[in-house]
């Protein structure tokens, strides 16, 4: 069984490291970086079941990590918000200079 969770969270860590690559959307790249967050989160939880000796150690990071992604996220968002306000695009080419 852990060698199907490693495998999915490595093919969900993979594609989310392609799209904060490749994309030019700021709330794709956004979203991107959440879902290698969350390859993150199955390995976490697929090693504290699977593991040599299973433990609750994993799950407890995992929702240190989520916790940590909700409020990235947040901020992001925020940034976001502000940034399309001033510019009005959410391009990241277009976010080369700090000020305009």
């Amino acid at each position: 069984m852990l060698p199907s969770y490693l495998t999915m969270a490595a093919i969900l860590f993979c594609i989310g490291l392609y799209g904060a690559l490749v994309k030019r959307n700021a709330i794709i790249v956004l979203l991107s970086i959440e879902l290698m967050l969350n390859a993150v989160n199955l390995n976490l939880v697929a090693f504290s079941k699977y593991g040599v000796v299973p433990s609750l150690t994993g799950q407890v990071f995992a929702l240190f990590t989520i916790t940590v992604a909700a409020a990235e996220a947040a901020v992001g968002v925020a940034v976001l918000i502000a940034l399309f306000r001033a510019r009005g695009t959410v391009n990241m080419d277009e976010f080369d200079e700090m000020r305009r």
